[in-house]
């Protein structure tokens, strides 16, 4: 009955800065969603 994503999708480190990422798209990128919205600024 717990979180369902656990398990399921691999834990990255985001390589800009730092945090966990759950990844849910391209597993080729190693960003996290808010650094990614900062680059498009």
């Amino acid at each position: 009955m717990g979180l369902e994503l656990d398990g399921s999708i691999p834990k990255k480190t985001c390589s800009e800065c730092g945090c966990e990422i759950q990844e849910r798209f391209e597993s080729y990128i190693h960003v996290c969603e808010r650094c990614i919205n900062k680059k498009e600024e």
